[in-house]
């Protein structure tokens, strides 16, 4: 699944990236709101790592789902 549609899609998602990123408050997921920089931003800062990786990250939630 490309990024537009994980946005599209983001109130069903919300559960899957909870699940994937379990640092991540509920009020950072929604802070995001499926704007993919926005989470790789809140994944970067919850879980100290670099932003290729956080958005490495991102890019493979979203082909699985």
């Amino acid at each position: 699944m490309n990024w537009d549609r994980v946005q599209g899609n983001w109130k069903q998602m919300k559960g899957s990236v909870q699940a994937e990123w379990g640092k991540l408050t509920d009020d950072e997921i929604d802070q995001a709101a499926g704007d993919r920089q926005m989470l790789v931003g809140k994944i970067q800062e919850r879980y100290g790592i670099a932003k290729d990786e956080a958005e490495r990250q991102v890019d493979e939630f979203a082909t699985r789902h």
